[in-house]
């Protein structure tokens, strides 16, 4: 069983941390939006279809509404932002700045209400993971050079607490016993979303289907075989074979991979503001997660998509 542990999480460290760069590739000749909704119009369909054929009863009206809030929150909002953010900034960049996702659902659950407060460690964790943002984003007082626009951090930023919100959200709404039957219909309901929002920005209208290259071909397909399908199947299956303290480190190994892939495969700058925004923003992360107050397993068990 500990092999199959550590072969799930390897998968879900490396595939998700890599899922940046896979983005990077998709948009460099697919709009966005637009690539978004067709990786998880494919991957719903997929998991929909595999889960009903597998004896999954039929999802209510109520389930498919909370698939629609959580797909709009998660894809829409989470991933069709960090996706648009892309196109102007590195790909290891935008992973750091989501890598604020645990931090922002702190913030969330203790603003909602009847959620729970942080603990001292908790907000002495969000200081110091905020402080880390703005090292990563701030003036060049805070650390050199900024090779990106500060619009897209901001964007960045917008779509790390919508993917907070949708994570809050799924906690307590209807949903099937089954983890991947829900994911499925989250991805269909998201990539609708996208499909209108792809819409009203135009992107149909002036994509060319004979100007997509082969690298974003390969990195949508890689979107949506490994990432969408490889990555969630062994997240869901750790949730219900390994302690969710273990699951929960691949929000501190993600971004590093992908700031690590991106320096690699398209020298994307590896600078001092960036390695030190890093080791805070993770840092952070771990202060946050170890500072984290005793939860009933059903809360614990955030069984939502993964931003990237």
């Amino acid at each position: 069983m500990k092999t199959k542990i550590w072969a799930a999480l390897l998968a879900v460290y490396l595939v998700w941390g890599s899922t940046y760069l896979g983005i990077r590739f998709a948009i460099e000749t697919i709009p966005p939006f637009l690539h978004a909704s067709v990786r998880f119009l494919i991957s719903g369909i997929f998991l929909y279809t595999w889960r009903r054929m597998a004896g999954d009863p039929a999802p209510t009206a109520r389930q498919w509404f909370s698939a629609f809030v959580v797909g709009s929150l998660l894809l829409v909002g989470g991933n069709g932002l960090i996706s648009l953010a892309e196109t102007g900034m590195p790909s290891g960049v935008a992973a750091l700045l989501v890598a604020t996702i645990p931090m922002f659902m702190v913030l969330v659950e203790a603003l909602r209400k009847g959620g729970a407060r942080p603990s001292i460690g908790q907000v002495a964790g969000l200081l110091i993971g905020f402080s880390g943002v703005a090292v990563l984003i701030g003036p060049a007082e805070f650390g050199g050079t900024r090779d990106f626009d500060l619009l897209f951090g901001g964007v960045t930023l917008v779509a790390a607490f919508s993917w907070s919100l949708g994570s809050i959200y799924s906690r307590n709404a209807d949903q099937p016993k089954s983890t991947l039957l829900f994911t499925g219909m989250q991805m269909l309901m998201g990539s609708i979303g996208l499909i209108i929002v792809s819409t009203l920005k135009g992107e149909p209208a002036s994509f060319s289907l004979a100007a997509v290259s082969n690298r974003s071909i390969f990195g949508l397909l890689y979107l949506v075989t490994f990432g969408s399908l490889l990555g969630f199947t062994s997240y869901a299956w750790l949730l219900r074979n390994a302690p969710v303290s273990l699951v929960s480190t691949y929000a501190y190994v993600n971004p590093i991979v992908a700031v690590l892939l991106g320096a690699l495969f398209v020298g994307e700058k590896l600078n001092a503001r960036i390695l030190v925004a890093a080791l805070i923003i993770v840092g952070s992360v771990i202060l946050v997660n170890l500072a984290r107050k005793p939860a009933p397993k059903q809360a614990e068990s955030d069984q939502t998509l993964k931003a990237g």
